[in-house]
């Protein structure tokens, strides 16, 4: 069993962060998502085509096709959700001045 030396480095990255994707790679994910929708839309109006003898079917196909445009659109412009934030909230415990008596301290009032 090989032990690594004390001076030995390991270079495996370390994540140090939970930041989210760069906006370049946001965008380049979301046109992926939008070419794949308009990519399923013509196939559609082909086999509309293709099936043209068979009136409900190729209706069939058209009728799918043409929502296809608004769905892209609208999950090419879906961003990805925000993070939970956890809010720091003070906590009054006992022994400590209560958020009342700090609020009731007696302040002098400058008047003129």
């Amino acid at each position: 069993m090989n032990s690594p030396e004390p001076h030995e480095r390991d270079d495996t990255p370390v994540l140090i962060t939970e930041a989210a994707p760069s906006f370049d790679e946001q965008h380049a994910a979301r046109k992926r998502k939008y070419m794949t929708m308009m990519g399923l839309r013509i196939p559609c109006i082909i086999l509309a085509l293709v099936f043209h003898q068979t009136w409900w079917l190729a209706l069939g196909f058209l009728v799918l096709s043409v929502p296809l445009p608004w769905v892209a659109v609208l999950i090419a412009n879906d961003r990805p959700p925000r993070k939970a934030e956890r809010v720091s909230r003070y906590r009054y415990r006992q022994g400590e001045l209560s958020p009342q008596a700090i609020e009731r301290a007696n302040q002098r009032i400058i008047e003129g």
